[in-house]
């Protein structure tokens, strides 16, 4: 058990690290009207290097679900309605809006750079 507890905080502070790394730059929070502005004064490369930071915070915040799921799965079945359990569904439900935030404004980049002759090869989600 101790062994599943460690190995699960591993790898949430893992993923924290990797999107506190790339936070700045994937904001699930700014505005489309903003995002779409900023994509369109972008070239190519510009493009390309803002989408792959998004897929990387999105797929930062995917392995925090799986994680906080594993956590949920760990709760037996008569406390699956009790306090941590509701907590843990909390987390995962706004880490799962995160997600959709993110890929939201990740497919705005991507239009963009289809739109000026770009590839984007590998950064389809």
């Amino acid at each position: 058990m101790k062994t599943i507890v460690k190995t699960s905080l591993v790898v949430m502070l893992a993923a924290l690290l990797t999107v506190c790394g790339c936070g700045k730059d994937a904001d699930p929070t700014k505005p489309i009207p903003e995002v779409k502005a900023e994509a369109e004064k972008m070239d190519l490369a510009q493009l390309r290097d803002k989408a792959m930071t998004y897929k990387d915070a999105i797929a930062a915040k995917v392995k925090e679900i799986e994680a906080e799921g594993l956590k949920l799965k760990e709760i037996p079945i008569a406390d699956i309605m009790g306090d941590k359990a509701k907590k843990l569904k909390d987390d995962i439900d706004e880490l799962t809006q995160t997600v959709a935030a993110l890929k939201e404004r990740l497919n705005i980049y991507l239009e963009e750079l289809k739109k000026k002759g770009g590839d984007t090869t590998g950064l389809q989600i």
